[in-house]
């Protein structure tokens, strides 16, 4: 098998090396990440001026490129730019769960839907911002879980959010609703600083990313589709 692994929060970043080490026993890795940090970058790409890839020495000892752009063209350089061929795109591990409404935000998610428009499987992981450890213990039992159920065969993305402090059990959710919301600080200059704070409100429902990992502290799974179609509207129409 061959893994091309990507994440937003910059190639050296810990969450990235952990799943290379790990995805190393199960085929092939090449590393395609960006140069910086890109979180937030939701799935925008570069079509107005050129942007450097360049081979650099990892730590972890697979090929690795570091692209001076966002998730998305990461995935995009690889296959379109490098006719690279793979079986499966992991991106993550994330500093950060990306759950509810903030996976619209999110470019490690977003890097998941570019590999799946190209044609590749891909599955997104994130954790809580404070640590890896918990996720980094469960990533066998979510490989086992994902193959078990043969789910690369029944969707195309698949976003895996572990918390900290897990149960270990694993439930099927669909999207939550909204979980970070921003009040802006004026500054000088006529500058404003977004500061992130939390508006989550429990509904106990387990079936919801949110509550699922929030609450009730489950590793989520949730398979996600590119279609922004609301048919519950459009059914009514036609």
């Amino acid at each position: 098998m061959r893994i091309c692994i990507t994440n937003d929060d910059g190639i050296w970043g810990e969450g990235l090396s952990i799943l290379v080490n790990w995805a190393k026993r199960l085929g092939e890795v090449v590393i395609y990440a960006p140069k910086v940090e890109q979180s937030a970058k939701s799935h925008a790409i570069e079509i107005h001026k050129s942007f450097e890839m360049k081979e650099v020495a990892h730590p972890t000892g697979v090929k690795a490129y570091a692209v001076d752009s966002t998730p998305a063209d990461c995935v995009r350089l690889a296959i379109l730019g490098n006719h690279e061929q793979f079986d499966l795109v992991f991106s993550g591990i994330n500093k950060g769960l990306n759950i509810g409404r903030d996976i619209i935000y999110s470019g490690t998610v977003s890097a998941a839907f570019e590999a799946a428009a190209l044609g590749v499987k891909a599955i997104a992981l994130s954790t809580d911002f404070f640590t890896f450890e918990t996720a980094e213990q469960y990533l066998d039992t979510v490989w086992d879980f994902i193959t078990g159920h043969e789910l690369l065969s029944k969707g195309d993305v698949w976003n895996v959010n572990i918390p900290v402090q897990t149960t270990g059990e694993i439930r099927f959710t669909h999207q939550g609703g909204p979980y970070y919301s921003d009040d802006f600080a004026p500054e000088d200059n006529d500058h404003y600083r977004p500061m992130g704070k939390c508006i989550w409100a429990n509904t106990d429902d387990e079936t919801l990313d949110t509550n699922a990992t929030l609450h009730h502290r489950h590793i989520s799974i949730t398979p996600l589709t590119f279609d922004r179609t609301d048919w519950t509207v459009l059914n009514k129409l036609l």
